[in-house]
């Protein structure tokens, strides 16, 4: 008898049961896939580590999360900085000084400042994503990099959407052009992958093995971090998410398109954005005299990736969140689909980081 049966091998998975077979405890973990690490799986294709499920990539200010993660792999340096395509002309992401001179024409932070002045001051047509984006960056720079790489992403008009999805994205009042703002930042230099092997060291893992019920058995408590809807058989209805289909290219150049992402902005191009893999490891990339493309193309149904967090989805989940509370009390729904909610990669971690802390108080008050 496990005290932890943990369905799925990917980041939650592989931090929650590090935590709690270090603090004594029996865990085994179990995933549908054919290979460990969820979303962040890495493959080597001769030397080119391919994100097979969409670029990762690690960042964070907590120190704590930080430093935990580097007991199991060491980061390279690689920051990420993307372009956006329009109309065959190239911007720059996220929103800074050099991108609102590229299409609005402004040529200082006071210029800049005085616009999205005027921007907000304009009434605004409801409260959904277009007429926040236009409230904050104008009706230009909306019209040419949000309007449509967003609509295709999530399959509905922008005035449809809520705000919160562009919520994350910046606003720099400068050139500066990292697309995060954390204190740290970088990928593995040996791929994810073998850090989720780092992290699942010495502990049973299971692949090719979708969870049943009847494998609860085995353990006194479960760690789900799958969708909450099918683990109660979506009797309730089905919660709504967006999904992503990916065509990968081998090219006989050594470089494509000189940076690791491009985003095509532009409804009239399916694919929301273009991945040149080697970019990530900088310190190999010139290694190879080929380079592998990976092209994104957004699905209405497929595997679970994006949560579509509206009104009614997150009324549903509501619902199944109740039912867990008060069906079962002996399973940790989890991570992205467990929690019906969008993370980034040390999100996950400081969420399992949380929950290992309360099953061990727990253990200790009982």
């Amino acid at each position: 008898m496990y005290d932890y049966l943990v369905v799925g091998a990917g980041l939650f998975g592989a931090t929650f049961s590090r935590l709690m077979t270090d603090a004594g405890k029996r865990c085994m973990v179990i995933d549908k896939r054919k290979h460990i690490g969820g979303n962040v799986y890495t493959e080597n294709i001769n030397g080119i580590d391919v994100h097979k499920y969409g670029p990762h990539i690690f960042h964070t200010s907590n120190d704590e999360i930080w430093d935990f993660v580097n007991k199991f792999t060491k980061f390279n340096s690689y920051t990420h900085r993307v372009k956006a395509f329009n109309n065959g002309k190239f911007y720059t992401l996220p929103f800074n000084l050099k991108t609102f001179n590229e299409i609005a024409n402004i040529r200082s932070v006071e210029q800049l400042k005085g616009m999205i002045e005027f921007w907000n001051s304009e009434p605004r047509s409801g409260d959904n994503l277009e007429s926040w984006a236009k409230s904050q960056v104008g009706k230009d720079v909306y019209k040419t990099l949000i309007k449509g790489y967003t609509e295709k992403q999530w399959g509905k008009p922008a005035t449809e959407l809520p705000s919160f999805i562009i919520k994350r994205l910046p606003i720099r009042f400068s050139f500066e052009d990292n697309y995060f703002n954390d204190k740290y930042q970088g990928i593995p230099i040996n791929g994810y992958t073998q850090m989720i092997r780092n992290l699942l060291d010495g502990i049973p893992v299971l692949l090719n093995t979708p969870y049943e019920h009847e494998l609860s058995k085995r353990a006194k408590k479960i760690v789900y971090t799958g969708p909450i809807d099918e683990f109660f058989f979506h009797d309730l209805g089905k919660l709504g998410y967006r999904s992503l289909d990916f065509l990968e290219e081998e090219y006989d150049t050594n470089m494509y398109q000189g940076c690791a992402q491009i985003n095509y902005t532009n409804s009239l191009v399916p694919h929301t954005r273009t991945i040149e893999h080697k970019h990530f490891t900088p310190e190999r990339k010139d290694k190879q005299e080929f380079t592998i493309v990976t092209r994104e193309y957004p699905l209405k149904t497929g595997e679970p990736y994006y949560p579509i967090n509206d009104d009614a989805n997150n009324s549903l989940f509501k619902k199944y969140k109740e039912r867990a509370l008060e069906q079962r009390p002996d399973v940790i729904f989890a991570g992205r689909l467990g929690n019906y909610q969008y993370y980034d990669m040390h999100q996950v971690i400081g969420q399992a980081m949380k929950y290992a802390k309360l099953e061990k108080e727990r253990k200790t008050n009982n």
